[in-house]
């Protein structure tokens, strides 16, 4: 395979349709590539989105079709628009909040975020493997938004978070490539269908199924 055409695999990497073979292989390319690293992690929206279709979707109906090349250049398309328009928005919302932190009301106005849920963390330390990871959530109207810390000096491997919920279904929500020897403080966001209520663990595994570390909501 060449090196172009791993490039291109990202999107059907995250969608999930390569098949073990070819998975394998680009997972090789992944702990060498942190621009498709950052790819594969934008896709967590989209992916989610597919998935929420699926379970809406009526057992009856015909199965959805996988994604061919040209859909998944629609996808790509559809990751670097959504991350130009962050980009404006960012730059809108900086822009705003010069102008409202002349008063002190108006800044304490956005620094309370309103009527949102209060953000929760958890912190675990796996003995065995030696991984440190921490989560902090917030529940949103779709689910719960995540942001995710890890030191792991044990890499290069690639690694993917996944949410375990109280009925036993899992959901990746993001991943990563850990670079060889390297147990500096590893940060990225991702989200989950599940609400923090819903959710009964946070399993870190690595590409080959191994467990790094267990995060469990002191509540469950």
């Amino acid at each position: 395979m060449r090196s172009l055409e791993r490039h291109r695999d990202v999107g059907a990497y995250a969608l999930g349709v390569l098949d073990e073979a070819e998975a394998f292989r680009f997972e090789d390319h992944l702990m060498e590539c942190p621009s498709c690293a950052a790819q594969v992690t934008e896709f967590g929206a989209t992916t989610r989105q597919l998935m929420l279709y699926r379970r809406s979707t009526p057992p009856l109906a015909p199965p959805m079709a996988r994604p061919g090349p040209k859909m998944l250049d629609r996808l790509l398309s559809q990751v670097a628009a959504r991350q130009r328009a962050e980009r404006r928005r960012l730059l809108f919302a900086l822009a705003a909040s010069v102008v409202l932190a002349t008063t002190a009301p108006a800044l304490a106005m956005m620094t309370s975020g309103g009527d949102r849920p209060p953000r929760e963390s958890i912190a675990a330390t796996d003995e065995r493997s030696g991984v440190w990871a921490e989560i902090t959530t917030q529940d949103e109207d779709w689910g719960s938004r995540l942001e995710l810390k890890v030191k792991d000096g044990a890499g290069p491997r690639v690694c993917r978070l996944v949410v375990v919920g109280q009925d036993g279904t899992e959901e990746t929500v993001t991943s990563w490539s850990v670079p060889r020897h390297d147990a500096r403080p590893n940060s990225m966001t991702g989200g989950s269908t599940l609400h923090s209520g819903q959710i009964m663990r946070y399993e870190l595994r690595s590409s080959d199924g191994e467990h790094l570390v267990t995060l469990t909501p002191t509540d469950r």
